[in-house]
């Protein structure tokens, strides 16, 4: 009964000393067994109890988040490491639970007043480390690009030297204030040579140098002539590489420029047109003499920098490994405490008493581990009154919790994402590890793409341990939670494929021969050589039928699709009907379990006699058609069932009034047999609709007559059970209150359900044809490219083709077929157990039992 249906549940009370309130909570958080109830709930998260060290809490997780960031700049893999169990393992691991389970024995305590401190003093080293260290680098930026701004200009300004010396007969530089900088002629710069800075510099002239971003170089440079209406010369200057930016921190490509001006306003207006561009500007002095004397102490000072900064990183360095050694442990600290406090915000406080009151649920098997719980950290705490159990009587409804293994638990979130089960309601879990592979497997049957999924499950399961201590992304981790379903769907495809007998649409002739030969006289002909194979057929012989699944001789053949399509559309009806039947079943042992027999007479027996009249039936014909070899049209006999009951051959239809359609009687008596089958199945509508309504109301009348009252409603009473004495009634109603019967509102529901399970009967079992589609679809897809791709390559004869050929066919089987295909055929399954099954019976709208677990608590990230 663990996973058919859910634990049996408890609720209890625990009146807990204040004393040993942290150790206690605690000491059941390591358990794992007991969900709290919020016993505060009316009150805001700033008006509980222990909302000062929630508070402490989340500004330690902030630090530590801090922390994280800063090592894993230094260790971009680092990761928190993890016992078998999934507990964190790390250096120095601290002690938590004095003789509890887990790292108790591992390490000493950690008192949290001294990691406060602690976690403290290495924030402000670090921050101080940051700091110094971004302030090092973003002077040697600067000096840096200081450099280059130096020997750029120096650059600009000795080649004007040079020009000048070598055309000794220009004309000297016009002095008339009044005159405009332009050049006197198209080969002779504005300024020329040191003695022509002086002189400019005397006439009033000046000029910035700095650096600017390539990229805005020439919105720059027209923004500059714009402003200043031409009244400047900018020389410029791209740096080869890239700069790592003093405000950014980042590398970019950067170009030297020098701006001459004249006047005060000029010099203004080009100082905000440079801060608008984010150009950084450097002083460059106007003495010769001067910018070799800075030159100079700027390579002194680089040189300085340079040593600094590596001991800086270094020391940054060292301060990072110590906070790694150590940061996974203050991280489970942190986290634990914060779990601690935020259950002990759930619990309601008696000050009279001096003690913490809780309530919660936990398995009624687990008593003895809860109360051992309770005692050990009564003696931890060494608090004179051990803290008081005892169970409580309610009709809440309890959350439901199934026992799952690692194997089971992928199957299991595969149902909850439909909805949780109710309270002690069947699991279809127990059939859907079974049904769910397998349905996929009907769709995707091939021996060799089951292989292959086969391995890459089995690769998931065997790397397991390794793989789940890694951080994995989305799309890998979802298939690693999910491995052994993919290994389940794989197998069976494998199975599947072995039936449906190909291998990458193959035929495998690996179960003996055929009973068909080719029509043509030469009997020495193979079956598969036959040349009129694929036009007018083979032939049956007189040996026996191929032993195992579908014959691979119709593979290539002219009825091969006929053939195939008859066969898997009418086994999916025979599927669809049977999965139907079982959760109709299914809702039987739920009524039954409950003690509902009124649902058990007016739902179960009219809808298992209404789905075996009409679809029962049809797959009954079909059995009898395989298994006698009739050629009768079944699709005919369901159309006429309703049309004209009774009728059977088309009676009157044919020549001179014989029978239309004389293969179509299977059996003497079919027409009585039919006739009676859609008789029932017409009764079964009212009885589902009309009966339970007035019977409810009859049972409601008699309670408030006083009289002996069954409550009966939709989601039934839950069973009774005795543990210590106590007896706990569980019900579906939130609030255990029996609501004002409503005869109309019932009737209206009862109606919906009704016509819901007749015309579901109908459209579920259309909806199972998608077995056939999606079969015929993954074969035809499978054989167009062996055809297509494979085959045509190897016709060819050509060594480079056929690589070509074989790469081309591995990544449309990959691509489409593994990835694509698998994908459609999980949701199509998921949809049939979900909507086709699960509705049949499943209720689905109960909640999961969390009970409080350090494994489980959510990480700083989400607790910050």
């Amino acid at each position: 009964m663990e996973l058919f249906r859910s634990e049996a549940m408890q609720l209890v009370q625990l009146i807990v000393p204040a004393e040993a309130a942290h150790e206690t909570v605690e000491e059941l958080g390591e358990l794992g067994l007991m969900q709290f109830k919020d016993l505060n709930a009316e009150q805001s998260a700033f008006q509980r109890n222990y909302a000062t060290q929630v508070k402490r809490c989340d500004e330690l997780a902030r630090k530590l988040r801090f922390f994280r960031e800063q090592v894993e700049k230094q260790q971009p893999e680092w990761m928190p490491l993890h016992h078998d169990d999934g507990a964190l393992d790390m250096p120095g691991r601290t002690n938590l639970l004095g003789n509890g389970a887990g790292s108790s024995q591992r390490n000493q305590r950690w008192d949290m007043d001294d990691l406060e401190t602690k976690l403290e003093e290495m924030e402000q080293r670090m921050l101080e480390a940051n700091a110094n260290n971004d302030q090092l680098r973003k002077s040697h930026a600067e000096l840096v690009e200081m450099k280059m701004v130096m020997e750029r200009a120096s650059r600009f300004f000795d080649d004007a030297r040079i020009l000048a010396e070598e055309n000794d007969d220009t004309a000297p530089l016009q002095t008339d204030a009044n005159l405009p900088l332009e050049r006197t002629d198209s080969g002779r710069p504005l300024l020329e040579g040191d003695s022509l800075q002086r002189a400019a510099m005397a006439r009033g002239l000046g000029y910035v140098t700095g650096l600017v971003l390539q990229e805005k170089m020439l919105s720059f440079e027209r923004v500059l002539f714009r402003a200043t209406r031409g009244n400047m010369f900018m020389k410029q200057a791209q740096i080869e590489g890239s700069l790592v930016d003093p405000i950014t921190g980042e590398r970019v490509e950067k170009s030297v420029f020098v701006v001459f001006y004249a006047g005060e306003r000029a010099r203004a207006k080009i100082t905000k047109i440079c801060e608008a561009f984010d150009a950084n500007l450097y002083p460059y002095p106007e003495d010769f003499s001067r910018q070799g004397e800075m030159n100079a102490e700027v390579n002194e000072r680089l040189h300085e920098l340079s040593f600094a900064i590596d001991a800086g990183q270094r020391q940054w360095e060292d301060t990072v490994s110590a906070i790694a050694g150590e940061l996974s442990t203050w991280i489970e600290i942190v986290t634990r405490e914060a779990a601690i406090f935020h259950i002990l915000n759930m619990l309601s406080i008696d000050v009279t008493r001096k003690c913490l009151i809780a309530e919660g649920w936990i398995p009624a098997d687990s008593k003895r581990l809860i109360q051992g719980a309770l005692q050990r950290a009564s003696q931890r705490a060494s608090s004179p009154v051990g803290t008081v159990f005892q169970p409580l009587s309610t009709k809440e409804a309890p959350p439901t919790y199934f026992q799952t293994t690692k194997f089971t638990l992928a199957f299991q979130e595969i149902v909850d994402a439909y909805g949780v089960a109710r309270y002690q309601e069947a699991n279809p879990t127990v059939y859907t590890i079974i049904t769910f592979p397998f349905l996929f497997a009907v769709m995707f049957g091939d021996v060799g793409h089951g292989l292959l999924l086969t391995l890459a499950a089995g690769a998931l399961v065997l790397w397991e341990r390794k793989l789940g201590s890694r951080k994995l992304n989305e799309m890998v981790s979802m298939c690693f939670s999910g491995r052994y379903v993919l290994l389940m769907m794989g197998a069976f495809s494998i199975y599947t494929g072995l039936l449906y007998n190909e291998a990458f649409s193959i035929p495998m002739a690996i179960f003996g021969g055929t009973r068909f030969v080719c029509s043509q006289p030469d009997s020495s002909l193979s079956m598969f050589d036959c040349p009129n194979a694929t036009t007018t057929g083979l032939v049956m012989g007189d040996s026996g039928p191929y032993p195992v699944g579908v014959d691979p001789v119709w593979h290539g053949t002219q009825t091969e699709l006929p053939f195939t399509n008859s066969m898997k559309m009418k086994m999916s009806i025979i599927m669809g009907v049977a999965q139907m039947t079982l959760g109709i079943v299914i809702s039987f042992f739920n009524q039954r379990f409950f003690r509902d027999r009124l649902s058990m007479i007016c739902e179960f027996v009219p809808q298992i006699l209404f789905l075996f009249c009409l679809f029962g039936y049809l797959s009954l014909l079909i059995v009898v058609k395989w298994l006698t070899g009739s050629v009768a049209d079944l699709y005919h006999i369901m159309i006429y069932m309703f049309l004209s009951p009774g009728n059977v051959d088309c009676a009157g239809e044919g020549p001179e009034g014989g029978p239309g359609c004389p293969e179509n009687r299977m059996y003497a008596g079919q027409g009585a047999v039919q006739v009676l089958l859609l008789v029932l199945a017409l009764i079964c509508v009212p009885w589902m609709l009309v009966p339970k309504p007035y019977m409810l109301r009859k049972e409601h009348e008699r309670h408030r007559r006083g009289g002996a009252y069954n409550e009966l409603t939709y989601n039934e009473a839950l069973p009774e059970y005795e543990e210590d004495g106590v007896t706990v009634v569980a019900s579906q109603s939130g609030h255990g209150q029996v609501e004002e019967f409503d005869f109309g509102e019932t009737f209206v529901h009862q109606m919906i359900h009704t016509i819901e399970f007749v015309l579901g009967a109908v459209s579920n079992t259309a909806s199972y044809l998608r077995l056939w589609a999606l079969s015929l679809a993954h074969a035809q897809l499978s054989a167009v490219f062996y055809d297509r791709i494979l085959v045509t390559a190897m016709k060819t004869g050509s060594p480079a083709l056929l690589i070509v050929g074989l790469f081309v066919f591995a990544m449309a089987t990959l691509g489409v077929l593994m990835v694509m295909e698998t994908l459609s055929a999980f949701l199509h399954a998921l949809r049939l157990h979900w909507v086709e099954f699960q509705n049949k019976f499943y209720g689905g709208d109960g909640f999961k039992f969390m009970p409080f677990n350090f494994a489980t608590v959510p990480g700083i990230d989400e607790a910050g």
